[in-house]
């Protein structure tokens, strides 16, 4: 069977609106006995409430089954101490690997973006210099993710790419990210289902991130044309998704068309 990476927000539901046929389509891959993992670059929730959000619109899996940035971050630091601009809802899972601190930090890791008033006061020009102070102190800049802009239900918004090229262009030093599309966030997932990239899908709504970062390790990659995708994108994009279809609910029957 196929082990298969699906995104989350723009995949399977957009500022909380759930794309039509997801929860059938995530039931009908497990009823044919695929392998899944959810591979999410958000930055805003603690995975336990991701979890419990996707089970409300009809989402059938355990907390364990979504694979997110901030742990993957915390994993990554463990140990260190770190200054985080980041949401203050995914500190718990940070706090479970590093120690949170506000000075005399070994690594400074920024966060994501959302349509609160908390996303200004993560990256108030305070936090920032603090950051840039660390930075010119020798700390590692780290970024859960480089994105530059994010689809919700009131269209694009800023993300937090902006800040972290700010960042890197003052502390004239490039950034390690940790989300996709790095190789090593999706060889996790991966590592997790015991699957090898040549045996594996991702199904995602950015052609970059998701597809392009999926493709470089040697997986299959399928675009929907949900979220935030873009005609032009998918026309510009190198590589090319495998398959582009409408949305997650003609999944299964493409899975199955390819086994056949």
């Amino acid at each position: 069977m196929t082990a298969i990476l699906l995104d989350i927000d723009g995949v399977l539901h957009v500022s909380g609106d759930p794309i039509p046929g997801a929860a059938d389509a995530v039931r009908a891959l497990r009823a044919d006995g695929h392998r899944l993992r959810f591979v999410t670059n958000n930055t805003t929730r603690a995975r336990a409430r991701l979890a419990r959000e996707l089970q409300a619109i009809g989402i059938e899996l355990d907390e364990h089954e979504v694979s997110t940035t901030p742990i993957a971050g915390g994993k990554l630091l463990e140990g260190m101490r770190v200054l985080a601009l980041t949401m203050a809802s995914v500190r718990e899972d940070l706090a479970a690997y590093v120690t949170l601190v506000e000075e005399d930090a070994e690594a400074v890791l920024l966060g994501g973006a959302d349509e609160t008033a908390e996303t200004g006061e993560v990256f108030a020009y305070e936090n920032l210099n603090r950051a840039f102070a660390a930075l010119r102190e020798g700390a590692r800049l780290v970024c859960l993710h480089k994105n530059r802009w994010w689809q919700t239900a009131d269209g694009p918004l800023l993300d937090a790419g902006a800040f972290v090229a700010g960042l890197e262009y003052a502390a004239q030093m490039e950034a390690e990210i940790v989300g996709k599309p790095t190789a090593a966030y999706f060889e996790a997932a991966l590592a997790e289902l015991d699957s090898k990239p040549s045996e594996a899908v991702m199904v995602g709504d950015d052609v970059e991130a998701d597809i392009g970062g999926a493709k470089q390790i040697g997986m299959r990659g399928v675009l929907v044309r949900t979220g935030k995708f873009r005609p032009a994108a998918l026309e510009e994009a190198d590589p090319q998704p495998d398959a582009v279809i409408g949305s997650i609910a003609e999944l299964p029957a493409w899975i199955e068309a390819e086994a056949a």
